[in-house]
């Protein structure tokens, strides 16, 4: 018998717009007593969620369990900002198309089964337009360096035969209601969403297929005869197959130590204004999603509901080797906000934002996932590198795929990667790697 105990578990930092506005429509159950299931899902988010809608598929009768160590969209899940992106997108590099030609087609069709699979989802369970949108995304260059970005990767879009557009100044500002841009890159492909609403819905509707339980952390994890035990605070699970959707605290179970990088991306959504004349006079169209034409600039969107309109920018990164960042962390950063968003739209400048926040990215050095079987029965869907709606709505589908033996094309391409690249030791990664952003955040400028 093998025994690993949990080195860490998840904490917040601050409180996520996107849950804060969320309607939770489903009752909170959490694990007590001991449980026997075919399958075992550890994390409730984008990989774990998507793997046992894929369990639900090809093993309809089999016994499955998720168990989430918060309540459903409460972590990562509910604290990105909403983009499920086709197209390249390597927060990493200086590009987003980074990689070869052949590399890049592989990496678009990955990204388009993933949104498939989530469009299906959708319809499905009945999702809203405000909760999953085909609307596209738009590359918002601020500067003559994001101009040159964007049209670059408008070539590689279209040495792919990829559909864009360019949008110019004055689109810019008819779209978004301030002369800050000077130009834009459409792609079509996107899908945008209220992830907490997405992921509260995906639950939801598994719920009379799968037992989801909440609150109920995975302190430790034992092998013993073929089986997997979960122990939790008032509880357990076994089963013979598990699968890991919790991202970087894989390495708080025990694998893939000193390979992952933790992001810390920090996001403000402000208070509600009304979507009048005035409102979109000093902010455009009712709904409208940016991300900068530099990868280290600010991702900020605009929507509207019921006559009124928020706004929510994400931007400045850190490297972290705890799992909360501080306090005073947090108001640098949300000060940072205020004062990208003043530039952008003063006419709202006495406008608060109502939450500030923080959530977790999960990079490699390589840009590879901590994909596979990494002990018997035991599978890995983690490590998203920036684009966890897709990259970890894929993994989840493909772990299922590898546990139950579908040898589908999706998986041979998905395995076709080696392992995430060792990490320098510390402090040496806390310097080089935040002096690494550090410096593409100045470079970037004013798209941040």
């Amino acid at each position: 018998m093998t025994t690993t105990v949990v080195k860490r578990l998840p904490a917040e930092n601050g409180v996520s717009g996107w849950v804060a506005i969320s309607k939770r429509t489903f009752p909170v159950r959490s694990l007590e007593g001991n449980i026997n299931a075919d399958w075992l899902i550890i994390g409730a988010g984008f990989a774990g969620l998507s793997a046992a809608r894929r369990l639900t598929q090809v093993r309809p009768g089999d016994k499955i369990v998720v168990l989430d160590a918060r309540e459903v969209a409460i972590n990562t899940a509910g604290r990105n900002s909403g983009f499920m992106i086709d197209v390249p997108h390597n927060l990493s590099s200086g590009e987003y198309a980074s990689n070869s030609a052949d590399a890049t087609k592989v990496e678009m069709a990955q990204n388009r089964f993933a949104i498939g699979f989530a469009a299906d989802i959708a319809e499905e369970f009945s999702m809203s337009a405000e909760t999953f949108n085909r609307s596209g995304k738009i590359n918002a260059a601020a500067t003559e360096r994001g101009m040159k970005l964007n049209r670059s990767f408008g070539q590689s879009l279209k040495s792919n035969g990829e559909p864009h557009r360019f949008l110019d100044a004055a689109e810019m500002r008819e779209l978004t209601g301030t002369s800050y841009y000077q130009g834009g890159l459409f792609t079509p492909g996107a899908v945008t969403i209220q992830p907490a609403d997405y992921i509260r819905g995906l639950a939801s509707g598994l719920a009379s297929k799968v037992d989801i339980f909440e609150n109920s952390p995975v302190t430790a994890l034992k092998h013993e005869d073929g089986n997997w035990t979960a122990l939790s605070h008032r509880g357990s699970v076994t089963a013979p197959k598990v699968i890991l959707g919790v991202n970087g605290h894989v390495e708080d179970f025990g694998h893939f130590t000193r390979r992952l990088m933790h992001i810390f991306a920090y996001a403000s959504m402000t208070a509600p204004f009304p979507a009048d004349d005035h409102g979109r006079r000093v902010s455009g169209q009712n709904r409208w999603a940016l991300l900068p034409a530099d990868a280290m600039g600010a991702t900020i969107r605009k929507f509207t509901s019921e006559g009124q309109s928020r706004i929510a920018i994400r931007t400045k990164y850190t490297y972290e080797t705890t799992i909360t960042a501080s306090a005073s962390r947090m108001e640098k950063m949300a000060n940072a906000h205020r004062r990208s968003f003043d530039a952008r739209f003063p006419g709202l400048q006495q406008l608060p934002f109502e939450y500030s926040w923080s959530g977790r990215l999960c990079l490699s050095l390589n840009h590879v996932p901590a994909f596979g079987e990494i002990e018997e029965g035991l599978y890995s869907a983690c490590c998203e590198n920036g684009l966890g709606t897709v990259k970890s709505t894929l993994a989840g589908v493909m772990a299922v795929d590898l546990a139950t033996g579908n040898n589908s094309p999706e998986l041979a391409r998905f395995m076709d990667n080696p392992l995430p690249s060792k990490l320098p030791p510390e402090p040496f990664a806390w310097l080089g790697i935040n002096s690494v952003i550090r410096y593409q955040e100045l470079r970037a400028g004013r798209e941040g």
